[in-house]
């Protein structure tokens, strides 16, 4: 019999409370807080091959090839060769950047309400946290 909660829901639990308020927010946008940081991430590195792109996202290459061809359909991003045409590189279409631009003021007010509920030593908490796991 399990005497303790497990962390892992209650950590689940409060990531899709998180998720909830961000992509709410979003949903005007056409876009949910997942798209719109695999965005914010296509606009750092552009042009970013899938491979290094799930590297930096910590995502498998299935997983993330999936969720970029979403917002490929959505025509957010488009896909173009690289130098050796061996594996295609993600950049933002205009419509993506026009996205991007719109969406960013509505995630500093979440990040901002985010802030306000936490306040700053559970938001450090937040960054320790994934440091320690």
């Amino acid at each position: 019999m399990m005497s303790a909660p497990c962390y892992c829901n209650r950590l689940r639990m409060a990531n899709r409370k998180l998720s909830a308020l961000y992509d709410d927010a979003l949903e005007p946008m056409g876009i949910n807080i997942a798209q719109f940081s695999l965005l914010r991430n296509v606009e750092r590195r552009q042009p970013v091959s899938l491979t290094e792109l799930g590297r930096h996202l910590e995502l498998d290459r299935s997983t993330l090839g999936r969720n970029v061809r979403v917002l490929e359909r959505m025509g957010l991003v488009r896909f173009g060769q690289g130098d050796d045409h061996r594996e295609a590189l993600v950049l933002l279409s205009e419509r993506g950047v026009e996205t991007l631009r719109a969406s960013v003021p509505v995630w500093q007010a979440c990040q901002d309400d985010v802030a306000g509920r936490l306040g700053p030593e559970k938001l450090a908490l937040l960054t320790e946290l994934n440091s320690l796991l």
